[in-house]
């Protein structure tokens, strides 16, 4: 049975268990910030977040300022992950700075640009794996070394990868696809895949091509913007 939730398109691909924070600016996500505030304490405070396919091509990071003209055309991916609202802050300007965290997968079915300020979506809930999977758990350590091989390779002080990273195989797989340097189609695949195995063994290819690129050029990729500036003749 399909469910009525707001949407929110950004320019990034939010994972279950990711924490994501966001500037609030545009009045009518505003709006959709007052309405979270008004629903009764026990009532979820959620809304959806989806990757922007094509369009508001010049778009602010996450955590700084959220949202974009309203009459920007704008395509997104149909499957999306929800924010869940943990903390709501409201600014002297009236905007609001939240601090979210992905909760659950779905996948929209029809938009609706009319009924409020914001866009809503009837979606379908993406089933979840349930149960011990033998296979995830043997992939889990093979990924979790490869992508410390892969920080290593990107990172400058040794120090930071030494951190904790977690051994449970899905949040290690959410946390994969959302902290490597990877494309956002390749992390919208990765949020596609229904299971954890599936997602671990997605991720092991990317990781090993990624490493093997970043030994081969000996540099960290740079955004396409970057390199489209000119460079100067001196």
């Amino acid at each position: 049975m399909g469910s009525r939730l707001p949407v929110f398109p950004l320019g990034t691909v939010l994972f279950p268990g990711l924490v994501l924070p966001l500037h609030i600016f545009e009045e009518r996500y505003r709006e959709l910030v007052r309405h979270l505030v008004s629903l009764p304490a026990d009532a979820p405070r959620e809304f959806g977040v989806v990757a922007i396919r094509s369009g508001w091509e010049v778009l602010p990071p996450p955590g700084t300022r959220a949202g974009a003209p309203d009459d920007a055309p704008v395509s997104f991916y149909e499957l999306g992950c929800t924010a869940e609202v943990r903390q709501i802050t409201e600014l002297p300007d009236g905007n609001f700075d939240l601090v979210t965290v992905g909760r659950r997968r779905f996948r929209i079915n029809e938009v609706d640009e009319r009924s409020t300020p914001y866009l809503t979506a009837e979606v379908e809930w993406l089933a979840e794996p349930k149960g011990h999977d033998d296979v995830a758990d043997l992939l889990a350590p093979r990924v979790l070394a490869v992508f410390r091989q892969y920080l290593s390779l990107i990172r400058d002080d040794p120090h930071e990868i030494s951190e904790q990273l977690p051994d449970d195989p899905t949040v290690l797989s959410h946390l994969v696809a959302a902290t490597a340097a990877l494309t956002l189609p390749d992390r919208q695949r990765l949020l596609a895949i229904p299971d954890t195995a599936g997602r671990l063994r997605a991720e092991l290819r990317l990781l090993n091509r990624e490493a093997a690129l970043l030994r081969q050029i000996r540099a960290v990729p740079v955004p396409l913007p970057e390199l489209a500036v000119p460079t100067s003749p001196n």
